[in-house]
């Protein structure tokens, strides 16, 4: 993609919550050489959602442009753990950990980046050999004054809760892989600001040209109110299967629409659209990206044909045998089998009577179930209804 540097410019900035600055990032392009765009990740988890993808979907537009993407697997950082909006330490995670970890990370991120284009680093392979002495310089260079102005670590000081040592070293180690990277760019959340800043503070230190900070905003969850974290449940996974994909975003209010389109795919909707249409279209577009134009096409029809058309029968749902139903055959007892059985959904006693039975969103072949202590005769072929995003088949 070969465009102006006004034009690059307008294009990567777009969609992001700051960048410090603009003017030098415009300098730096027009500078007419590939830029090294930096991205850390700590491989914690194995999985990666769609709130992970924001960064490596701005660190593709720069790969696009034909800039040098450089994603550094935190395989040293990730053991510690970084202290970021956290009110306590980590748990530790060995190396062995985050290396599976880390397998399985890399491979759900190139299904965003180019595997071919972008240069994949370990920060384990400088710092596990780094001598004492040369930790010790590198603390030298960053005063206790300056982590003490990460309001994370204040508020936890304030709040008489711990800091550990080590936590305070993140940063720092954060900073120099920009060092050892020579990255003209880092790309992180809203939450990174303070880290990144070391990074240029290490830079300037090193007679090297500072990299510039863009900052992408955090993205919300299903909910449209917390950040998007499996620890909410409010999430999308980019393993998620296409039909699960498609159907959580189908979940999405019509307000949220504009900032999934911004953030995940770079474009705005067709405001001519209407909003179920251009929701559809989003989410068959996000579906096709983590799979493919096919399985992006099937889980739409398959969603249409079980709420848009209301036809449940003819639907492809998750099977349960009657043989396997608990014996206890109360709504309640039924509801809470196949959430977890079909779903692996954990549901309290007082949830599944509030949220889904009372409020009618448990039906058994089109009629509601309003009584949590009912009993069901159930035979193969029923469908169970148990809210608008699950349902299962029972069969012999």
């Amino acid at each position: 993609m070969s465009l102006s540097t006004t034009e690059q410019l307008a294009l990567l900035t777009t969609g992001t919550a700051k960048v410090l600055s603009e003017k030098e990032l415009a300098e730096k392009l027009a500078l007419g050489r590939p830029l090294r765009v930096k991205l850390g990740v700590d491989p914690t988890a194995p999985d990666i959602h769609f709130g992970h993808t924001v960064a490596l979907e701005k660190l593709r537009q720069f790969q696009l442009l034909g800039h040098q993407a450089v994603l550094i697997i935190g395989d040293f950082t990730a053991t510690i753990g970084d202290p970021t909006g956290r009110s306590a330490t980590r748990p530790p995670l060995t190396r062995d950990d985050v290396l599976i970890n880390a397998e399985t990370y890399t491979a759900q991120a190139f299904k965003i980046l180019d595997r071919e284009k972008t240069e994949v680093v370990y920060n384990g392979d400088w710092f596990r050999k780094m001598t004492y002495e040369e930790v010790l310089k590198l603390n030298g260079r960053v005063t206790l004054q300056q982590m003490l102005q990460r309001e994370d670590f204040r508020s936890r000081l304030n709040d008489a809760q711990e800091v550990r040592l080590h936590e305070l070293q993140y940063p720092i180690m954060q900073g120099w892989d920009s060092v050892v990277v020579r990255a003209d760019v880092e790309i992180g959340g809203t939450d990174q600001l303070f880290n990144i800043l070391v990074g240029r503070d290490l830079q300037k230190e090193e007679g090297q040209p500072q990299q510039v900070v863009m900052l992408m905003p955090l993205l919300e969850g299903l909910d449209g109110v917390k950040k998007m974290s499996k620890s909410y449940g409010n999430y999308v996974g980019v393993n998620d299967t296409p039909q699960e994909m498609y159907g959580k975003l189908m979940s999405i209010s019509d307000g949220l629409m504009d900032r999934y389109y911004q953030l995940l795919l770079g474009e705005k909707r067709d405001a001519e659209s209407h909003p179920m249409e251009a929701k559809k279209s989003l989410a068959q577009k996000l579906t096709a990206r983590y799979h493919d134009d096919a399985a992006a096409l099937a889980a739409r029809e398959d969603w249409d044909l079980r709420f848009s058309k209301k036809n449940l029968t003819e639907a492809d749902l998750p099977e349960i045998s009657l043989a396997a139903l608990p014996d206890d055959r109360s709504v309640l007892a039924i509801t809470a089998f196949a959430f977890l059985a079909a779903f692996s959904l954990e549901k309290s006693n007082g949830e599944l009577r509030k949220q889904f039975i009372t409020s009618g969103s448990v039906q058994l072949n089109g009629e509601k179930l309003l009584d949590p202590n009912a009993i069901v005769t159930l035979a193969a072929g029923d469908v169970i209804k148990l809210s608008k995003k699950h349902a299962v088949r029972i069969v012999e």
